[in-house]
């Protein structure tokens, strides 16, 4: 018996622990594993590789993913995936671990409707926007990357009587930027979830600023250009002209995808492997994804996946509620 795990789409802190947890544990299962290097594109091409313990030897505390990633606009085409199900015939292998997010996901559901290839999808993303799972690995780690970053431009901020205005990935979900806001401390959350009235925060700022406050730290999503029109230098220019007050930007970008993965992260890597890789060998069929939902694992079907928006819990958004007025 043969199975394989991929990385596909943008990669996160929590795949390696992930790709070790699948090796190590279909060698105790006497199962061959098999690495699909280069993601979608590489079962297109068939760089795919039995694995043995060197190749995951000491990747626990590496980011990004040892096994690579990519974006596939071949795996649309009828006549790729036959090739990519034909590279798997000759591997013998029916089976695949796919860590990723929801297109990775749809894409394997094409696929599994087309040639009956088995998969569980792993919520892998720092975005954590998925719908039906409360968390996706990489978030805690991208978390504490922007964490780190958040507090050394305080720092400095601090020391010039400064602004600062940190912007931080998620693609229209504002959960980094909310987390962030809420255990960095900041003055301003800006993110697509909520509304925010630049003239009521203006004010609340000016009567802090005479009160004492001698620097503002605002923590902006990027979703906020999409939804609302709001670019991080347009907050830039409107603290320096409506507050006055001497303003730096930062636009945290790719760095919040790498970094040493944190226990917590390596934790629900080797969880979510090693439930996937048991749902595969009991199962005869399994187009699913394996969800974190009330602190609970569970396997949900793809329609289910994508059936809905992942919406942040009320409990969250209401604490950063004092932010965005």
């Amino acid at each position: 018996m043969a199975i394989a795990i991929m990385t596909s789409g943008g990669d996160c802190a929590g795949m390696n622990p992930a790709i070790k947890q699948f090796v190590d544990y279909c060698y105790s299962k006497n199962i061959q594993p098999y690495l699909i290097y280069d993601g979608l594109e590489g079962l297109i091409d068939n760089t795919i590789v039995k694995a043995s313990y060197e190749d995951v030897a000491g990747i626990m505390h590496e980011g990004g993913t040892k096994i690579r990633s990519s974006r596939s606009k071949r795996f649309f085409e009828l006549a790729y995936r036959e090739q990519a199900y034909n590279n798997l015939q000759q591997h013998g292998i029916d089976k695949i671990v796919v860590l990723g997010g929801d297109g990775s996901f749809r894409a394997f559901n094409q696929f599994y409707k087309d040639f009956g290839i088995n998969f569980v999808g792993i919520p892998s993303t720092i975005d954590n926007d998925i719908y039906g799972t409360d968390y996706c690995l990489g978030v805690d780690t991208a978390l504490n990357m922007i964490r780190s970053a958040t507090d050394a431009i305080r720092d400095t901020s601090a020391s010039f009587k400064r602004a600062c205005v940190i912007e931080t990935m998620g693609r229209d979900c504002g959960y980094l930027a909310l987390v962030t806001a809420i255990t960095c401390g900041a003055e301003v959350c800006m993110i697509p979830e909520l509304e925010y009235d630049l003239d009521k925060i203006a004010q609340r700022l000016k009567k802090e600023l005479d009160n004492g406050r001698k620097y503002i730290v605002c923590v902006v999503s990027e979703g906020c250009k999409k939804n609302v029109c709001t670019s991080t230098q347009e907050i830039v220019n409107w603290l320096e002209k409506d507050l006055g007050i001497e303003t730096r930007a930062t636009i945290l970008g790719h760095v919040q995808r790498g970094g040493n993965p944190t226990v917590f992260d390596r934790l629900m890597a080797s969880e979510f492997t090693t439930f996937a890789v048991d749902y595969l060998l009991e199962n005869e069929k399994s187009n699913s994804v394996i969800v974190y939902k009330n602190s609970q694992f569970e396997f949900v079907s793809i329609e289910y996946v994508n059936s809905g928006k992942y919406e942040i819990k009320k409990e969250l958004l209401d604490l950063a509620r004092r932010l965005v007025n």
